[in-house]
């Protein structure tokens, strides 16, 4: 995983209404009863079934880190599917995301103009297409840097441009040496 798909994933983890599971039980019978079963969490986790069975019967508390990594992350992915999902589409057709980013940014543009990249510190708000771009281009299985050229079409269209208000000869927004991003919905 990368800053954009993290960042998209913390903004949406925002709008759930009940906290995760903390411990280690808890969030193995969760996953039991999201995949029906210990032997589909055990192959999950890469672990025995015998294992899992034990943490679902409190006999196991504390898991060793890895598999408490594995475990956190597996429960928070399929946490609130249905508020998730309803947190992705209000942005993607109301709400709009607002993305706050450090990075270098600079611009392609006629000659005559300073387009040299530097160092900006920025918070806009993109609309719900860049939003729903975004979204589903998470879904398709977008690396990186895909995420990033759309966030940079977002900038480029409402803040360089102004809504197509200004910099009307703008060819294109270059987002590079991204120190920091953070989406919120």
């Amino acid at each position: 995983m990368g800053l954009f798909d993290d960042g998209l994933d913390a903004a949406v983890r925002k709008a759930f209404t009940r906290p995760v599971p903390k411990s280690a039980p808890a969030q193995m019978r969760y996953l039991v009863r999201q995949l029906k079963g210990t032997r589909a969490v055990a192959e999950l986790l890469r672990i025995s079934q015998r294992t899992v069975e034990r943490y679902v019967k409190d006999q196991i508390r504390t898991p060793r880190p890895d598999l408490a990594a594995r475990l956190e992350r597996e429960v928070t992915k399929r946490w609130q599917p249905r508020v998730r999902a309803r947190a992705r589409q209000q942005a993607a057709t109301t709400g709009g995301i607002v993305i706050d980013t450090r990075a270098r940014i600079g611009y392609t543009a006629p000659i005559g103009t300073t387009d040299d990249a530097r160092l900006r510190h920025l918070t806009v708000a993109l609309p719900p297409r860049f939003a729903a771009r975004l979204f589903d281009a998470q879904e398709a299985g977008a690396g990186e840097r895909q995420l990033q050229q759309i966030a940079a079409e977002g900038l480029k269209e409402v803040y360089f441009q102004d809504d197509g208000r200004r910099a009307g000869s703008l060819e294109e927004v270059r987002f590079t040496d991204v120190e920091h991003v953070e989406f919120e919905l």
